[in-house]
Parts: C-alpha cells; structure tokens; sequence
C-alpha cells in the first residue's frame, strides 16, 4: 500500500503522536489517532508504532479522523486507546449524528464489558475521543467526549469547537460558575480532572458515583454561552480556516490560553497541513509556554480546501 493517505479535492491532512516534548517525558505513549482517507487507508499507533491497514468496504469518499488521550492513572490507557481504535476501524462510515452516536455509544458498551474483566485492574480505564466523520459531502460529524479539542483557526484566532469534559463544565451546568470563571479555569489554567471518558463512564450525572454511560452534553444542558458547542454536532468546515484535532499536552501549562493564542502565527504562510504540523510541534519542542508540563501529545492538522487548490498526500 502506498505509505501516504489521500483525501482527494476537499481536505489536507497531516497528524502525529510523540510520547512528549523537551527532556521530561512519559515512559509511554498512551495517545492514539485514526486517519480513514477517501479510500479507505487507514493510519494509527498501535505499540506506540505507527500501523497501516485497508478498511473493506469503506465507500469512496467518506473520511474519519480522530484523537484520543488514553488514561494512564486507572491503567491499561494505553491498551484502551489502543482499542476504541481498533472498535473505530469496525465502524461502518456514518452519513449522520445520529448513526455515528448509536455506533459509537455501543462500542463505549462492548468495551466497558471487556474491560471488567482485566486482573489487576481495580477502575476501568479510559480514553478522550475527540472525532470528525467526513462524509463525501455535507458538513462535517462531531462526536466528542472528554478533554481533547477541535479548535478552528482562523482569522487570527484559535477558537475551540468543543467543550471539555472537566468539573468546571458540570460547575458550569450547575449555575455554580459563571462564563468568565469558567473560561479562567478551563483555558487558563492547568487543571488535571476529567469528568467523562470513553470506556470509563461520567461523573456528570453524579459527582460521587461513577456512572457506565456516557453522558451527552446536549445544547439544552450548557449554559447559553457555550450551547453552540454541544457535543454531537454537524460542523461546517470553511476553506481558508484551519482545524487542530488535538491531546490536551498541547495546552497543560499554567497560561494555556495565551499560548494556544500564538497558533494562527505559527500557521501563517504556511501552504500545507504537513507544514503547519511541523511548525506546532518544532514550536512546542524549542519554545514551550511557560509551565508546560509532561505529557503525550498527539495532532492532527485539517485544512479544507478551496475549488482552486490541489490536494497533497498525507500522513
């Protein structure tokens, strides 16, 4: 198989995953991603390598991108990101949220059930999935759970498209918060709680209690402010604009905020996802923001493209 991915007319992408950045890494790799190209060629990690296969059956056309962060402190994070991989290459293409959420919500089931099983294993693991369905045409599927992002950048800015799963959000659903408090703890801060992982469950529902399904935060339950952003969702993708599926290594640091804000800068004038992908991990590698600490950190670079462009090979 030819070793580069292809995403025909409409998209270049680029992605990576590497165990950290500067002298204090992880001993593992406990990210993953999955790329589908338009022909069904598909790239992931698996043993922390990256793997190439055919999906049969997959329709011309349709793509599938996704990050996911596996949780280490429960064990076996690796091994579960390694796993909704390999579920998420069973899935068949999805032409809507609402069959891509069935899917994928029975797979969150299915691998709960195997994952109880594990000796030695007192919690569940668990994972981020943070995950675009590129169908042949329409918009773009969102289906998103714990605390990787899709950020847009584009005019200047990096604006998130998602919404973390994290107890400032569940403050936030709660009118315990307000939007300016959530904001500071969210993106300006370096906060190490999650609320909701695939695979382990929510605490949403119940602080105290940690609950098998998933929980979706629909528009109705986020305050006004972030309604926009729910979690299942069709996202228009716009030529011009940049999107980053990406592990929250990215932003771990005291004053994520103003370093995710140097983005765009990193990005400009550069005419390829490869490019801009090198420039956002040459960045974090030779100028980490202040604080930063040590983590895996995995991305992907999505660039819609106009009539006029020419798509390029990707990996």
């Amino acid at each position: 198989m030819n070793s580069a991915l292809h995403f025909g007319h409409r998209f270049d992408v680029a992605a990576r995953s590497v165990v950290g950045a500067g002298s204090m890494q992880r001993e593992e790799n406990q990210d993953n991603y999955l790329l589908i190209d338009h022909d069904g060629n598909a790239q992931y990690l698996a043993g922390q390598q990256r793997h190439k296969r055919r999906v049969a059956g997959w329709p011309r056309g349709h793509a599938r991108l996704a990050v996911l962060d596996g949780m280490g402190g429960h064990g076996h994070g690796r091994e579960a990101a390694e796993t909704v991989v390999a579920g998420l290459l069973a899935v068949p293409a999805c032409a809507s949220v609402t069959e891509l959420s069935q899917h994928l919500d029975a797979l969150h089931a299915r691998l709960q059930h195997h994952f109880s099983g594990i000796e030695h294993s007192p919690l569940r693991p668990g994972t981020t999935l943070t995950m675009l369905e590129l169908p042949a045409s329409g918009p773009a599927l969102l289906y998103h759970v714990g605390d990787s992002r899709l950020y847009e950048i584009s005019a200047g800015q990096a604006t998130p498209l998602t919404v973390d799963h994290v107890p400032a959000t569940a403050f936030a659903m709660a009118d315990l918060i307000d939007e300016r408090a959530w904001w500071q703890q969210v993106h300006g801060e370096h906060r190490p709680q999650i609320s909701q992982a695939f695979v382990l469950g929510n605490t949403f529902d119940d602080p105290l209690l940690l609950s098998d399904p998933l929980r979706e935060l629909r528009a109705a339950d986020l305050p006004p402010w972030l309604a926009e952003l729910h979690d299942r969702r069709p996202v228009a993708l716009h030529p011009g604009s940049v999107y980053v599926l990406a592990t929250d290594g990215f932003w771990s640091c005291p004053d994520a905020q103003r370093w995710v804000a140097r983005w765009p800068e990193l990005f400009a004038g550069r005419s390829s996802a490869r490019a801009m992908l090198d420039a956002l991990f040459g960045e974090i590698e030779a100028h980490p923001p202040a604080g930063l600490h040590s983590d895996n950190l995995t991305a992907i670079v999505l660039r819609p493209l106009a009539l006029d462009e020419t798509a390029l090979p990707s990996a």
